[in-house]
């Protein structure tokens, strides 16, 4: 496969990132004493960072490798969502599909310190949107589909995915042609029936199947039963440190070994491989290929602390190893 062939097409591309878009607050700090009103660290900060997080770190990635991202959800009417605004318009990610709702902008706060995690605390609102919002999502998705090359559903149960938007999007959407890969989330398995992709992590298939992967053998069982399951076209299970698998209908499955190096955070991995991996393939590369080369954009982001997202160029040198 001719790589540089694939990325130059990549800023030719434009995908909507369809889903639930977080901002990621980071509190970086030391720990240097335990407090003496409860065996807690005390933690003495040092920085503190905003990100884009979930389906708005999708659209980063996206924008990263350079290729053109339209972002589709809602934010809250609050200071969360102008610092969430400020991002996206910073990162040159086009927000004409972000909604403002009653409703809090969905927030994480990471609490690092000496590199690692100590606590995470989350400002959201999980149950589905109301019908005004559905209807803005909706006719803004009706507004001009041809103008897309992919669609890219972002799920993280925060009230945005629901049955009735994946059906709409099914038929608005895939039956066009246009490629849908969806980041799920347990307990929507039955949402993404008849898209293009789907990519869970060993324990989203385990619970999505019922069947525990503890093997290879378990691993294929799981894959195929997903296939059958959601009559997609394709499925990919990312496996953290044992790299992924591809399974592909009337196709061989694809295994394929990490490309990670040395410190492993999945922070926002998931959102990077379906970012790579769809632009990737809607600019030429076939799905094992635009596997491939996510796997690699993967192994670069989980060497960093947090949400990060990956260029071409890192992309390139990874695949050169």
């Amino acid at each position: 496969m001719r790589y540089n062939g694939i990325f130059k097409n990549f800023g030719k591309k434009n995908i909507l990132v369809v889903g639930d878009i977080i901002l990621d607050h980071y509190i970086w700090g030391l720990v240097e004493r335990i407090s003496p009103e409860a065996p807690v660290p005390v933690i003495d900060v040092k920085d503190e960072n905003y990100t884009l997080g979930g389906a708005a770190n999708v659209a980063a990635n996206i924008v990263a490798l350079g290729g053109n991202a339209t972002v589709v959800g809602v934010r809250g009417d609050d200071v969360s969502g102008e610092v969430l605004q400020a991002l996206l318009k910073e990162r040159g990610i086009d927000t004409a599909g972000l909604f403002r709702g009653k409703r809090p902008t969905t927030i994480k706060t990471r609490v690092i310190a000496h590199s690692q995690q100590v606590v995470r605390f989350d400002r959201e609102e999980r149950k589905s949107i109301d019908e005004r919002l559905f209807r803005k999502i909706k006719d803004f998705l009706s507004s001009d589909p041809d103008r897309w090359d992919a669609l890219i559903v972002s799920d993280y149960k925060k009230g945005v995915v629901s049955d009735r938007l994946m059906r709409f999007i099914a038929k608005g959407y895939k039956k066009r042609g246009t490629f849908v890969s969806v980041d799920p989330k347990v307990g929507h398995f039955d949402f993404y029936k008849g898209v293009s992709l789907v990519t869970p992590n060993t324990k989203e298939a385990t619970e999505g199947t019922g069947i525990e992967i503890k093997d290879e053998r378990s691993l294929t069982r799981a894959g195929k039963a997903l296939l059958r399951k959601l009559r997609c076209d394709a499925v990919l299970i990312t496996r953290g440190e044992h790299g992924m698998t591809l399974f592909e209908r009337g196709s061989a499955v694809s295994h394929i070994p990490t490309a990670a190096k040395g410190a492993y955070d999945v922070t926002g991995a998931g959102d990077t491989v379906i970012a790579t991996l769809t632009l990737a393939h809607v600019s030429g590369a076939d799905l094992r290929s635009a596997a491939v080369i996510s796997n690699h954009a993967a192994g670069i982001v989980v060497g960093q602390v947090g949400t990060a997202t990956v260029t071409p160029e890192q992309i390139m040198q990874s695949l050169k190893g």
